[in-house]
C-alpha cells in the first residue's frame, strides 16, 4: 500500500530546500505509539513485510508491502508515521548530519552529480532546478520549527492519495483507510508554485574534476504528464536511449566505441519537462561524443522514422509498462500517482491504445518541437573551462 502526498522539492523556498526530504526522514524516527526507529522497522518486518519512503520534486511516498492478511497492521504503521512523529531534537540533530553525508556522497559521484549541474541548467533560479536533498547551509539551518510549519501546511487530507492492490475486500479496506485517517481535512490554501521562466538559449556549464571519464549529461525542454504528446515524447525516447537496440546506443557505444554507458530519459513536471541525454566517455572524445548525439537528435526531427522502427518502440514500451505492473506495490503506485497528479486514472488498456495510437508523422512534429530546442550541455571532468563544449550545441 502507499500513501502519496503531493508535495515535493518545488513546494520549498530557498531558505528551507531539502524540507520535504528531511521530513519524509524523520518520520521513521519514532512516535507516540512507536517510540523508536527500531519499534517502527519491527513492526513490519515482524510480518514478514518491507517499508520505505522516497522524496520527489512534486510527489513524497510512504509505501509498505505486507501480507494481505496484515493490511491493518499497514495502515496503522503508515498512518502512525505521517500523523504522530514525534520530532524528537535529538533525532532531528542525528539526520541532520546523515543528509550532510548523503549531500556530499551525491556530490561525490560525478555520474549522479551531472545531473544536479543539469538541472540547474534546464531550471535556472527555480526549485525544480535545486537538488531535492538540499543544501548544506539550509539543512544546517533547519529548525524544528520549520520542519512543523512545513508538516503543518503540506500534510493535509486534500493533498493526499492512498493506493492498495493485493487479495483484498475493497468495501473494507476504505473502511479501514477510512477510520485511520486524522489529517487536517481543510486544504492549505498556498498557491502551487508558479512555472519557470522561458530559457535565454543554449547553456554550458563544466566543473572541474580530475577523473578518468567525462560524464556528460545534455538536453531539452520536453513536455509536462499532461501534455497530450507525453506518450509521442515517450516513443521519442525509446528510439533514442531505452535499450540496446536504440540509436544512441548503436550509435555512440557499438559503432563509434564512444561509450560504455549513454541513454536517454525524460522527467515530467504538471507544467514542464525534459529530455535528457546520459554518457560517460573518454575526456579526449567527449567533444566527438556529444556532437554524435546531437546529430542522432537532429536526425530524428529532422527524418520521417521507419514503421517497423516505430512499432518496436512501441512494442517495447508496452512490455515495459505491463512487466513493470507485476508487483501489487507498483500496480499502487502506479494508479495512485496518476489520481494525484492527473485527477484520473487511465487503466493499462487505455494507454496501450494511446501509445498504439502515435504515428510516424507524430514522432518527427514532436521530435522537432522538442529536439530543436535549446540545448543544455552539463559537464564534469579534467576541463579548466568550457571551451570547445558551446560549439557542440549551438551556443
Amino acid at each position: 500500500m502507499v500513501l502519496m502526498f503531493g508535495v515535493g522539492s518545488r513546494y520549498e523556498d530557498d531558505r528551507v530546500s531539502g524540507v520535504s526530504h528531511f521530513i519524509e526522514h524523520l518520520f521513521f524516527k519514532g512516535t507516540g505509539k512507536r517510540p523508536t526507529a527500531k519499534e517502527i522497522a519491527e513492526a513490519i518486518e515482524g510480518v514478514g513485510g518491507v517499508m520505505n519512503a522516497s522524496t520527489d520534486k512534486e510527489l513524497t511516498v510512504y509505501w509498505t508491502r505486507v501480507p494481505s492478511e496484515r493490511l491493518e497492521l499497514a495502515l496503522d504503521v503508515l498512518f502512525d508515521i505521517v500523523t504522530d512523529s514525534r520530532l524528537v531534537p535529538d533525532d532531528i540533530d542525528r539526520e541532520r548530519l546523515v543528509i550532510l553525508q548523503e549531500l556530499k556522497m551525491y556530490h561525490d559521484q560525478p555520474q549522479d552529480y551531472v545531473h544536479s549541474i543539469f538541472e540547474r541548467l534546464m531550471w535556472p533560479r527555480h526549485p525544480l532546478g535545486r537538488d531535492i536533498v538540499g543544501t548544506q547551509d539550509s539543512i544546517r539551518s533547519m529548525s524544528r520549527d520549520d520542519l512543523v510549519a512545513y508538516i503543518h501546511s503540506h500534510y493535509r487530507g486534500p493533498n493526499l492519495v492512498v493506493g492498495v492492490a493485493g487479495d483484498l475486500d475493497p468495501g473494507h479496506t476504505v473502511d479501514l483507510v477510512r477510520s485511520h485517517l486524522r489529517l487536517p481535512e481543510q486544504p492549505n490554501g498556498l498557491a502551487r508554485p508558479g512555472s519557470p521562466p522561458p530559457l535565454a538559449g543554449p547553456g554550458v556549464q563544466v566543473e572541474y574534476r580530475k577523473t578518468e571519464q567525462a560524464h556528460i549529461c545534455l538536453g531539452t525542454r520536453g513536455v509536462s504528464y499532461l501534455d497530450p504528446d507525453r506518450y509521442t515524447l515517450d516513443l521519442v525516447n525509446t528510439i533514442l536511449g531505452e535499450g540496446m537496440s536504440s540509436r544512441l546506443f548503436l550509435e555512440i557505444r557499438e559503432r563509434r566505441s564512444l561509450a560504455y554507458d549513454v541513454h536517454s530519459y525524460t522527467s515530467k513536471h504538471h507544467d514542464v519537462g525534459y529530455f535528457a541525454v546520459y554518457l560517460g566517455v573518454d575526456p579526449k572524445k567527449a567533444h566527438d561524443a556529444v556532437e554524435a548525439v546531437v546529430a542522432e537528435l537532429h536526425k530524428l526531427a529532422d527524418s520521417p522514422v521507419a514503421d517497423i522502427e516505430l512499432n518496436k518502440a512501441k512494442e517495447f514500451t508496452k512490455g515495459r509498462l505491463r512487466l513493470g505492473l507485476e508487483s501489487t506495490n507498483a500496480v499502487a503506485s502506479w494508479l495512485t500517482q496518476q489520481l494525484l497528479l492527473t485527477g484520473r486514472i487511465r487503466s493499462v488498456e487505455e494507454v496501450v491504445a494511446l501509445v498504439d495510437a502515435v504515428r510516424p508523422e507524430d514522432i518527427q512534429r514532436v521530435a522537432g518541437r522538442v529536439l530543436k530546442s535549446a540545448i543544455q550541455l552539463a559537464v564534469v571532468g579534467p576541463y579548466e573551462s568550457d571551451a570547445g563544449f558551446s560549439g557542440t550545441i549551438g551556443a
